[in-house]
């Protein structure tokens, strides 16, 4: 197909939107076009603002020109959030020729199953995840990298809040059993302990919050919680909230940035806090930009983290085809050089700087509060 053309300063943010969207259907990896994997859960709510970032960065880049002269095309596979999904996903883009980069994926489990798969074969691939923030992946391989905090920041950012601002001494902590659940419950618990805090109990449940009622009986009981801990997704952490609020239980709740979109639960969410690698609210002239171009293209939404995540992923492989070429080898050590040899990367997560591992250093953690049905900065780092 002919690239859509453009005319600088005369296309809305939307009508651009529309138009690279309709491009991303076309031929893929064929007459000047270069191709980027997008892996995530997009049948689900929580990989809907990863898609449209990843989207939206996509279509601003070609309206500028693209890559070298070339259109940027997005391969959208959906790995439903399952580790057998990602797997098989992680070898279809790996084997895929054309495919130069994947962003992808977006949870702890789906990223370290794949992880395997892009840094083995002839022909290895980058891994970039937007919010994949289980410290398992560090260093899992050459060709993984991730934008976000890990669960130790996490952790640590929600142990120093609940201790320092919310006063708590005493902490009640359910926890999903998965890859992301466990890592938030052991980085919280061990900076909790270290500031003086005790861990009064700690529950495992099964994702979806299945009755929950024994362990809320026993926290209702002691009455020694000052604070509950929801390391666990948002329809997991929604559904232990109802039953908790149900139950007459009402200490402040927080948790993890897999809460992201708990907003929508309304009058069930407010107060809540969680932490972030992204809030809305985060100020910087690139973040406002990226907002507005956001709102444009969705009808007034606004991105979590993952979807600021994905935009800044995109953006990060484009800078290193620029420099380095559509090689996978190359662009792969154009991102590890990130912050070294090559200049960081300011993002509208903030300052992206690899270390040899492919961890971000330093990555700010922010907390935010549900008010009034949105999310708004509780403590700035």
């Amino acid at each position: 197909p002919r690239p859509i053309a453009s005319r600088p300063g005369r296309l809305t943010a939307a009508t651009v939107f529309v138009a690279a969207t309709l491009l991303l259907g076309a031929c893929r990896g064929a007459g000047g076009t270069i191709v980027v994997g997008l892996a995530g859960p997009f049948s689900e709510a929580r990989g809907r603002s990863m898609l449209l970032a990843a989207r939206l960065a996509v279509s601003e880049i070609n309206a500028a020109g693209g890559v070298r002269g070339r259109q940027l095309v997005l391969e959208v596979e959906d790995d439903s959030a399952s580790n057998a999904r990602a797997i098989a996903t992680a070898l279809k883009l790996r084997d895929d020729p054309n495919v130069v980069a994947v962003v992808g994926h977006l949870t702890s489990g789906t990223t370290i199953a794949a992880a395997d798969i892009y840094n083995s074969g002839a022909n290895p691939v980058v891994e970039l995840s937007p919010s994949a923030s289980n410290p398992d992946l560090t260093g899992i391989g050459r060709f993984t990298f991730r934008v976000c905090a890990t669960d130790l920041l996490h952790g640590t950012a929600l142990a120093r809040f609940a201790f320092q601002r919310l006063g708590a001494r005493t902490a009640a902590v359910i926890y999903l059993n998965d890859d992301y659940g466990r890592g938030i419950l052991g980085t919280f618990g061990e900076e909790f302990r270290r500031l003086g805090g005790t861990i009064d109990e700690a529950d495992p449940v099964l994702a979806g919050g299945a009755e929950v009622g024994p362990y809320l009986e026993r926290i209702q009981r002691t009455a020694r919680a000052q604070v509950l801990i929801l390391a666990t997704d948002r329809a997991t952490g929604a559904a232990v909230l109802r039953q908790a609020r149900g139950r007459g239980i009402a200490l402040p709740a927080m948790g993890g940035d897999a809460l992201s979109g708990i907003q929508s639960e309304g009058a069930l969410a407010q107060g809540v806090y969680f932490s972030s690698n992204y809030l809305p609210e985060r100020p910087s002239a690139r973040n406002a930009a990226f907002l507005r171009a956001y709102a444009a293209a969705t009808n007034g939404e606004q991105p979590d983290h993952r979807g600021a995540g994905a935009y800044d992923a995109v953006y990060l492989i484009t800078d290193a085809i620029r420099s380095a070429g559509t090689r996978r080898a190359a662009i792969r050590d154009a991102l590890a050089a990130v912050g070294t040899s090559r200049p960081a990367y300011e993002g509208v997560t903030g300052r992206i700087a690899f270390d040899a591992l492919g961890d971000v250093r330093d990555k700010t953690v922010w907390v935010g509060v549900v008010r009034a049905g949105r999310i708004v900065l509780a403590e700035t780092p």
